[in-house]
């Protein structure tokens, strides 16, 4: 067995921009490094210190990648070596597990040289991680707009203008997603429920549109974010501030912390205000990413595998 390394570069992301509950999402220009190698002994080993997705969970995290990556593709099962670094936050909302899973899978696929495509590792990442709102963007980059049938994952993405800038807001600390699930209300009116698909629906239509300008006044989410709120404190005042510098307007990232601003013009007038409100966060300026994962072997030649299976767009 010749004894190999792959890199993978996955992106981070935000999810749900608004009432686009497990379904919207949008690859942000953060990246985690994945390095997937042999290793001489099976199971899986964690090389030094991680960092980027790093937490007490990543052994388990990697190891069920691995494990739903040889069932589902029939390849025997051989030790292996993941190591992780990068700039994507842990409970940040901004995709850090999704890029850890994403990582292994495909680096599994380009470690054994098989034909598994983008599809294939959409259809096992969003298995692991119940949605695929954070995994499309991952792997595919740009806005992406995803549902599951059975375990097979549709997803339409689409190019993101580079004009476009995402004030992120990145608070000193982080939010969990299993706790910020269980505040959602079991029920909700159908007043909600209906002004929930209208928003998702509009914002959806204007991102494959690319007449963002129209974006202004749907973010407003009645499904998830009032409930989330009471773990981001000053999630609305953060919101407005951004929207009175000049923001089209603004979410919470996924489950949270982070709170993200979108914007066209007035880029800096935006970060100043979100960062009065919160003056201990991190902000950062970002654009989307319109590429998703890369795959290289550690020898520096590209990989050929995991090619594109975009959507329109």
């Amino acid at each position: 067995m010749k004894s190999e390394s792959v890199v993978v570069r996955v992106p981070g992301s935000t999810s749900n921009l608004g009432s686009g509950f497990d379904t919207l999402g949008l690859a942000l220009q953060l990246y985690n490094q994945i390095r997937v190698s042999r290793a001489a002994k099976r199971g899986v080993q964690i090389i030094s210190a991680i960092s980027g997705p790093a937490q007490p969970k990543a052994a388990e995290l990697v190891g069920e990648a691995a494990a739903l990556f040889f069932k589902r593709t029939g390849v025997n099962q051989f030790g292996i070596a993941v190591e992780s670094s990068g700039e994507v936050p842990i409970g940040r909302g901004l995709g850090a597990s999704a890029t850890l899973r994403t990582g292994v899978v495909a680096g599994l696929s380009a470690l054994v040289y098989s034909r598994v495509n983008r599809q294939q590792v959409l259809d096992i990442v969003t298995e692991l991680e119940g949605h695929p709102d954070n995994a499309s963007p991952a792997i595919l980059g740009g806005f992406t707009v995803s549902g599951r049938v059975a375990r097979a994952v549709t997803c339409l993405r689409f190019q993101v203008s580079p004009k476009l800038k995402f004030v992120t807001l990145m608070p000193p600390f982080q939010v969990s997603t299993e706790l910020a699930r269980k505040l959602l209300p079991a029920k909700f009116s159908r007043a909600d429920a209906v002004h929930g698909l209208n928003r998702a629906a509009v914002i959806a239509a204007v991102f494959a549109s690319r007449s963002y300008e129209q974006l202004r006044g749907f973010f407003d989410d009645r499904i998830h974010q009032p409930a989330r709120a009471k773990l981001v404190p000053g999630l609305p005042r953060i919101i407005k501030a951004g929207e009175a510098a000049g923001a089209i307007g603004g979410w919470l990232s996924g489950s949270g912390s982070s709170i993200i601003c979108v914007t066209s013009d007035k880029t800096r007038a935006v970060a100043d205000a979100m960062r009065r409100e919160m003056p201990k966060a991190d902000v950062r300026i970002l654009r989307v990413d319109n590429e998703g994962l890369k795959v290289t072997f550690s020898r520096g030649i590209a990989s050929r595998i995991l090619a594109a299976q975009h959507q329109p767009g």
